[in-house]
């Protein structure tokens, strides 16, 4: 048992208690306290306390029964250890309720629940309610979170119907999940586009229908010195201060054109008949190329020569694809 989980049943044995406990029955109750010796358990205890001391937790002794103080033992007082009401920031809130998603979702509530069949089955007397105040709710509406989350943890891809602003219908893709974040109050998922070979954010309300586990698990790696939270940052949108071109046929593309700068019709390109010229403004270089792949061989990106030149690569990798 590695030190943070004899903490925590320590910790779960004194709040969940009516009365003080003993000092011989919480050697008897924890497992690491029950093998050690006399001396070795005297030496862990009293660190052990002072730890979850040092952490904001009153430990506190007690008489056993109040009538009677000839018998000494330990508690957790919740009125003393609950948080009092706090106000929160939007990027606090969010770094909480990525942090209770942890505690619900990464097994600490199984574990939690474990520990607390051992207690009972051991005799001692449990108050399941008093442990909620270590357990705070932030509620996540996304219903693909879970999913997302879990194949992060065990390296599972996942394929879903992801709908982009302005595209005319939802395009599937395939991700290698490399971690779930929070943005500005929306959730995303940050991973590997395996179609595009690149590192892709997906807002997960925007996804279509339910998100589907595929393959085994450990198919993949994270990259080595990854910082989820500075690549989210740089893959999502700001405000749109770039300007490119894109040659469209006649009554096609018409996502681009509602939001179009000028449309200019008629202009020469790829063989006999005319194309429309529209020139759009974008905010990123992938996210303005995936707009105007959507549209297959409707529409063509003509500048600026670096969106071109990742639209061809695109291409070019697709091509290597399904050849």
């Amino acid at each position: 048992m590695t030190k943070s989980e004899r903490l925590l049943n320590l910790l779960i044995l004194l709040l969940v208690q009516r009365h003080p406990i003993t000092k011989a029955k919480i050697r008897a109750t924890v497992p690491p306290y029950k093998e050690a010796s006399d001396e070795a358990f005297d030496r862990m205890f009293e660190r052990d306390k002072d730890e979850l001391r040092a952490l904001g937790v009153p430990v506190e002794l007690a008489a056993v029964d109040k009538f009677f103080d000839d018998e000494t033992g330990y508690r957790v007082n919740p009125d003393s250890f609950a948080l009092p009401g706090i106000n929160l920031t939007a990027d606090e809130a969010a770094v909480i309720g990525l942090a209770t998603r942890v505690w619900q979702h990464a097994g600490l509530a199984a574990a939690t629940s474990d520990a607390l069949a051992k207690l009972s089955a051991a005799g001692v007397e449990v108050d399941r309610s008093r442990l909620d105040i270590a357990a705070p709710v932030v509620a996540v509406s996304d219903a693909n979170f879970d999913i997302f989350w879990q194949s992060s943890l065990d390296r599972t891809r996942v394929t879903f119907d992801y709908q982009r602003s302005g595209s005319p219908a939802p395009a599937t893709r395939r991700l290698e999940p490399w971690g779930v974040v929070s943005s500005s109050g929306r959730w995303y998922v940050v991973g590997r586009d395996v179609d595009r070979g690149e590192p892709r954010l997906f807002r997960l309300s925007r996804i279509q229908g339910s998100a589907k586990r595929t393959g085994r698990g450990d198919a993949f790696e994270v990259p080595e010195g990854v910082n989820l939270r500075e690549l989210t940052a740089s893959l999502t949108p700001g405000p749109a201060t770039e300007t490119g071109t894109v040659l469209a046929r006649p009554d096609t593309a018409h996502a681009l054109r509602r939001n179009a700068v000028q449309v200019e019709a008629g202009v020469d390109g790829p063989g006999d008949t005319p194309w429309d010229r529209i020139t759009v403004t974008f905010a990123s270089t992938h996210g303005f190329v995936d707009e105007v792949l959507a549209f297959g061989s409707d529409a063509l990106v003509e500048s600026p020569p670096e969106a071109r030149e990742l639209a061809v690569s695109r291409l070019g990798k697709v091509k290597g694809v399904r050849s």
